[in-house]
């Protein structure tokens, strides 16, 4: 379930009486289902899971009568598969000395821009699994920067959950790569109940949007180890109390750190450039 915003989400489609039906396929190497090929033979994934994800949040968002009791158990067994499945995808990184970072925010904060500036100052190489509804232009821009970067389209899942970024993983060069971020789709709800399996999560909110996110979505701040303001050559032009956000934010979370972005600044791009570099030490 999106914790949030009320979507079921399990691995079978409703049954035709409107019954909930527990998702029972197994996530496996050698079941002929779902599997890894490695080597000459290739390597191929069946992620079922992710399927019926997206067919859930269509289904529930036309049948809200479903979101009733009857369906917590399956819900907490959904959850708990990416749960497992996230744990899959750290010790995936970890066994390759990777540091993993979730970039959420909502659409238009800076996710993909910061991305590029990052290319041309940071000094660990990276690459991205990159999450939107539809198209490749997020990806397709930073390749153009020369970043390794997977595109998952979710249709109209409204968030990446483990399964999708597992595909992701295996189709990036990770024996390069020192980090990989996981560009979330754009929203400020559903992608803070879904841990993908990275060890970090970044949360950008940019001046424009207004100086209320911060209270409004205190989820999505909860979750995050580091808070980027972007935007701020913006200041000028908008109504934004930027001590009163980064009070706001302390209360939800009183050890988060927090930045101010301003990409025409290119020192406030290595300041985050540094602070990634000073965790993925420290975890080395």
């Amino acid at each position: 379930m999106c914790t949030d915003c009320g979507c079921i989400i399990r691995g079978k489609e409703l049954g035709s009486q409107g019954d909930t039906i527990e998702h029972v396929g197994e996530h496996s190497h050698d079941d002929g289902k779902t599997f890894h090929t490695h080597g000459e033979e290739g390597h191929s994934h069946a992620h079922n899971e992710s399927n019926a994800h997206q067919t859930a949040h269509e289904h529930l968002h036309h049948n809200p009568q479903l979101n009733d009791a009857k369906t917590i158990s399956v819900i907490k067994k959904i959850l708990d598969k990416n749960d497992q499945e996230a744990n899959h995808n750290r010790k995936h990184l970890e066994e390759n000395g990777i540091l993993g970072i979730n970039l959420m925010s909502s659409p238009g904060s800076g996710k993909t821009t910061l991305l590029e500036y990052l290319a041309d100052v940071a000094d660990f190489k990276f690459g991205v699994v990159e999450g939107d509804l539809e198209t490749e232009r997020d990806a397709d821009r930073l390749r153009k920067k020369g970043i390794p970067a997977m595109q998952i389209q979710t249709g109209t899942a409204c968030h990446l959950d483990a399964f999708m970024v597992h595909k992701g993983l295996h189709d990036m060069p990770l024996d390069t790569l020192d980090v990989c971020f996981v560009e979330n789709v754009g929203n400020l709800v559903c992608p803070a109940s879904y841990d993908v399996g990275t060890h970090l999560n970044i949360v950008l909110v940019s001046v424009p949007e207004g100086e209320d996110k911060i209270a409004k979505y205190p989820v999505m701040f909860r979750q995050a180890d580091l808070i980027l303001i972007t935007k701020t050559d913006l200041l000028a032009h908008f109504k934004y109390d930027m001590a009163r956000e980064k009070e706001e934010a302390r209360r939800i979370k009183p050890n988060v750190d927090i930045l101010e972005v301003n990409v025409n600044d290119i020192e406030t791009v290595k300041a985050v450039a540094e602070w990634i570099e000073f965790k993925r030490k420290m975890r080395v």
